[in-house]
């Protein structure tokens, strides 16, 4: 047994291994068989994965044929059984939904809530939009519209923490400056002026080399100061 032991020492780490190998080959063939079959399992995902996206994309694209077709008579009252069917079909699409398909059909339901005035229902639509695409280039831009739906209903201070949102999404929002200067405009609608201050300086600094807004939130300073 010992000189067995002190030959299989005396072995090089080549034939080591080789003899590990050998010994444990039935245990690899297991393991690699499991590897092929997770790697059939995640190549399956993904191409279940892209056909679902495929078809939701082709989804909304069908919704937006349908909300351009029906966008110059959302109000009229021969139309309204088409579009509540409409709206229905995207409400039920959107909470089924995230990223691009899910976005994009709140979206067009927000649109419709715009254009009849319902801004309330607007600006809930346009906040979730955002929310199912948080890490794209609309969120902000969806954002930016659920500020406005909050003016519209007079809520100021929800339409202040929202341009605030946007604001936070500045790397990827060319116009961050107008939803800053919007703070500004509002702080100042409410007799805040410090507040309204802070957010032109914020234009200002932030942006200076703005034509039109960092402007504007000069002209705004002055007035402010001289008052």
């Amino acid at each position: 047994m010992s000189s067995t032991l002190e030959k299989v020492e005396n072995l090089g780490i080549n034939e080591r291994l080789n003899i590990f190998l050998q010994r444990n080959r039935k245990t690899f063939i297991i393991g690699f068989g499991g590897l092929l079959v997770l790697l059939a399992g995640v190549i399956a995902f993904f191409l279940i994965r892209d056909s679902l996206e495929a078809k939701a994309v082709s989804a909304v694209e069908n919704f937006t044929r349908r909300y351009e077709a029906l966008s110059a008579e959302l109000n009229e009252p021969g139309k309204a059984g088409e579009v509540q069917a409409l709206q229905d079909e995207l409400s039920e699409f959107a909470a089924k939904h995230r990223g691009y398909a899910g976005a994009r059909s709140c979206s067009l339901l927000a649109n419709i809530h715009a254009e009849k005035k319902e801004w309330a229902e607007a600006e809930q639509a346009w906040a979730k939009a955002a929310g199912l695409a948080p890490k794209t280039y609309l969120a902000p831009v969806f954002l930016f519209n659920a500020a406005v739906a909050a003016e519209e209903q007079g809520n100021i201070a929800g339409a202040i923490e929202l341009y605030a949102n946007v604001v936070s999404l500045k790397d990827i929002f060319p116009s961050a400056p107008r939803a800053q200067f919007s703070i500004g405009r509002l702080q100042e609608t409410q007799k805040n002026n410090e507040a309204a201050l802070e957010a032109y300086r914020a234009v200002i600094n932030n942006w200076p080399g703005e034509a039109v807004w960092a402007n504007l939130a000069q002209n705004r300073i002055l007035v402010i100061n001289r008052q």
